[in-house]
């Protein structure tokens, strides 16, 4: 199976979409082209999921939203809980019971100049869709990825913890997994350790423990990441973060990445080479399973 049959383009209806304030039609919905969002790609996001009409870890996504606009000094003009209604509000105008949001916060209209000083007021989206990252079977099987030639961008060029519309080292990596045929890619850092993939932060068992990359791998600190290291603690499983290296994911038990989108899904193939015996390991089905409880909780909307 190539990976166009894998990853089909399904048009989503036309959705309502809240731009600074107001519901629109999707095919009105718009910012200026001299945006500086558009032109530089200078602006924050977020990914969040929603299950039964309610964005999981809504609090969490919007704090790390105003976090990373706090280290671009972009001002959002909004309080966290008007953002925070606004995303339920859209998901009731467009009758959402399980899908995803995609909260977009851009610096503004400006010139075509790179000063972000001269621009207008931001402009604060909420668009509403529904996304699949990975097929069901990929679920059941796990999937095979690749490590990246390309290098993640050190945290000395641009905090880790912001997660800004400039994604074009995150895409030059997805573009190698697409050339290889996968559906994802282990990115390293400078030091030549692993930071995290394209769209997910990634974990490891070895021995029975599990273990990820610390935050000065030069990671995004994921919040589904975050989620599933509480449940490995639930679980009675031993976590550790530090550094891992390419030949410690090869040699793995087992591997499983995690994300807004992904939500949990086992590696089971690296660069070719199987990962443990090829198949979806213990540790990881048990983490499937309890973050699929953990996300019809009540608890994961507190």
């Amino acid at each position: 199976m190539t990976y166009d049959e894998i990853f089909r383009d399904e048009r989503e209806p036309a959705m309502k979409v809240w731009i600074n304030g107001k519901f629109l039609d999707e095919a009105e919905a718009k910012i200026s082209v001299f945006d500086h969002g558009t032109l530089y790609g200078d602006g924050v996001f977020e990914g969040i999921r929603v299950y039964d009409g309610r964005p999981f870890q809504a609090q969490a996504h919007v704090d790390r939203l105003y976090e990373s606009a706090r280290r671009l000094r972009l001002a959002i003009p909004y309080t966290k809980q008007e953002l925070i209604d606004a995303m339920v509000e859209t998901c009731r105008a467009n009758d959402m019971i399980d899908g995803y949001l995609r909260p977009v916060v851009t610096r503004g209209r400006g010139t075509l100049g790179i000063s972000p000083f001269k621009c207008s007021n931001p402009n604060v989206v909420i668009i509403a869709g529904q996304v699949a990252l990975y097929p069901d079977e990929m679920y059941a099987e796990g999937m095979a990825v690749i490590i990246a030639k390309t290098v993640r961008t050190s945290s000395e060029m641009l905090p880790p913890s912001v997660k800004s519309l400039n994604y074009l080292n995150n895409i030059l990596a997805k573009i190698e997994a697409v050339d290889a045929g996968v559906a994802e890619a282990i990115m390293l850092n400078a030091n030549g350790n692993v930071a995290e993939c394209t769209g997910d932060n990634i974990f490891i068992v070895a021995g029975g423990t599990v273990i990820t990359p610390p935050d000065a791998a030069g990671i995004l600190l994921g919040i589904t990441r975050a989620v599933v290291g509480r449940l490995v603690e639930r679980l009675g499983i031993s976590l550790i973060l530090k550094d891992i290296t390419p030949q410690d994911v090869y040699t793995a038990d087992e591997c499983f990445l995690t994300g807004t989108a992904a939500e949990v899904i086992a590696v089971t193939k690296v660069d070719a080479r199987p990962i443990g015996d090829g198949n979806v390991g213990p540790i990881t089905r048990k983490l499937m399973d309890a973050f699929r409880q953990f996300v019809r909780s009540d608890e994961a909307y507190k």
